[in-house]
């Protein structure tokens, strides 16, 4: 009966260890040293370490490597990329034996991280060789990630005026404590201000100071430490948050363009996004879908007037269905600048008015005069003056829009959005276990969005890779 097999710890090599023999030919580890070996990093923005005297510094393809592979296998810290360096074989075998440690790894990061952001256009001029970039139909959306810091520290408005008040008070208690001491201790030369009383005017001046900066940040929550991050609904809960942004294509499942933002809200970002990929691909998608929290008249507007053909999913008060004599039954004759009704009324130029959210936007009011001799006026408008339509600067792209919905055919492919998007916000959150950003600062954490996006790109290219169905360059798979 042979004996079980144990480690030899005296065993003698003959030969040197051999890095390549290390890990089999189809290891994630080689295809990210093949993707960093094809780049031009000083023509991306790279910094190039230059060392006359002392040690030589560590190239920046070694550390981009080992900061590429450790997000590939969910390493993020710089000590645990640090602790990989040695004890990780793909890794050590990735940095030729090399132990650079998490200072270094981190000002590699901080010096290069807008360099970075360029990367993930590298991997997709790749896909694009390649054929495997669609552009028929991408889906764009967003998702809130909470920022490192937490709200308990937080500045929030309506608390700090309710200590401004009550030191306002403590200091007016103070000082009628003091006068009713009488003149005789502030006549003697070594008078001094009483500690209770200085601690509060310095804690009235800390608090004006705190107000001060949420006035300019226009916010009524901030964080000292992170003062770009804001109050969103992140995971069912208020929190500190920033909102990453995404387009994603339905051939590949790659992510086409990627971004942050500070603002809660969606509604700002559809033609940014879509400029995002135009200046990738130098176009955009022959259709690109996004959910009701990007619907903006403005911006679709403006993505007309740019040729990007989008569907962006109509709020429910715009489209009005099964309602006879919702706003969206009413045409407008531009010719004669009046609305008509579904029973052939018109509704004439009444006034303008301010835009709810934009005082500087002017809103056309229009109003039926016919309406006391109409038999439907109880059915189309409880108004006594008679039914009134507001029509916006954009309302005919906001029409075009919803007639394009009424189509069939583009609302199945509007329904195709959740499918193509929200895997993507899945795979960060649920298979990388990123709910947080390690980083703090906007452009910051759009790097480290942008890093999250690559390696999303660079798990699915590496597939196709392994497969021998990929080349990195363009002469052949670089395997």
């Amino acid at each position: 009966m042979p004996d079980p097999i144990r480690a030899n710890y005296e065993q003698l090599l003959l030969l040197p260890p051999n890095l390549e023999q290390w890990l089999p030919p189809d290891h994630p580890v080689r295809f990210i040293r093949d993707f960093v070996d094809m780049l031009d990093l000083q023509a991306l923005g790279f910094r190039m370490p230059e060392c006359r005297t002392g040690r030589p510094p560590f190239a920046p393809d070694l550390l981009l490597k080992v900061w590429l592979y450790g997000y590939f296998e969910r390493i993020r810290s710089t000590r645990r990329l640090e602790w990989a360096c040695y004890n990780v074989l793909p890794v050590i075998w990735l940095s030729g034996m090399s132990y650079p440690d998490h200072n270094t790894i981190w000002r590699f990061w901080d010096a290069n991280r807008e360099a970075m952001r360029r990367l993930l256009k590298q991997a997709l001029e790749v896909a694009t060789r390649n054929g495997l970039v669609g552009m028929v139909l991408h889906a764009l959306d967003g998702t809130k990630i909470a920022a490192r810091v937490s709200g308990r520290t937080a500045w929030h408005r309506e608390d700090l005026l309710k200590a401004l008040k009550d030191v306002d008070e403590a200091i007016e208690q103070i000082g009628q404590e003091i006068e009713s001491r009488g003149e005789a201790e502030q006549a003697e030369p070594e008078y001094r201000m009483p500690e209770e009383l200085q601690d509060a005017r310095r804690r009235r001046q800390q608090i004006k100071e705190a107000l001060a900066q949420i006035e300019q940040a226009q916010t009524d929550h901030l964080h000292p430490a992170d003062g770009e991050a804001r109050m969103m609904r992140c995971e069912g809960k208020a929190k500190f948050a920033y909102n990453a942004q995404a387009v994603v294509d339905e051939q590949s499942g790659l992510v086409v363009a990627a971004d942050a933002t500070d603002q809660a809200a969606d509604s700002e970002q559809l033609t940014a996004m879509l400029e995002q990929v135009q200046q990738t691909h130098g176009e955009t998608a022959r259709q690109t879908v996004a959910d009701g929290g990007y619907w903006n008249p403005q911006q679709l507007a403006e993505a007309e007037q740019k040729d990007h053909s989008v569907l962006v999913c109509a709020p429910p008060q715009v489209k009005g269905q099964g309602e006879p004599f919702h706003k969206s039954q009413f045409c407008y004759d531009g010719k004669k600048d009046v609305f008509i009704c579904p029973r052939g009324q018109e509704l004439v130029f009444e006034r303008t008015k301010p835009a709810r959210h934009n005082k500087e936007v002017r809103i056309g009011v229009y109003r039926c005069k016919s309406h006391r001799e109409c038999s439907f006026r109880d059915q189309c408008s409880r108004d006594k003056r008679g039914r009134s339509i507001e029509k916006g600067p954009h309302h005919e792209a906001v029409v075009r829009q919803v007639e394009k919905q009424r189509c069939p055919q583009n609302a199945e492919t509007l329904s195709k959005r959740k499918h193509i998007v929200e895997l993507t916000f899945a795979w960060v959150k649920a298979h990388q276990g990123f709910r947080r950003w390690t980083v703090s600062g906007l452009e910051k954490v759009r790097s480290q969005w942008s890093l999250l996006c690559l390696v999303l790109n660079l798990r699915k290219l590496y597939r196709w890779w392994a497969q021998g169905e990929l080349a990195l360059g363009a002469a052949g798979p670089q395997r």
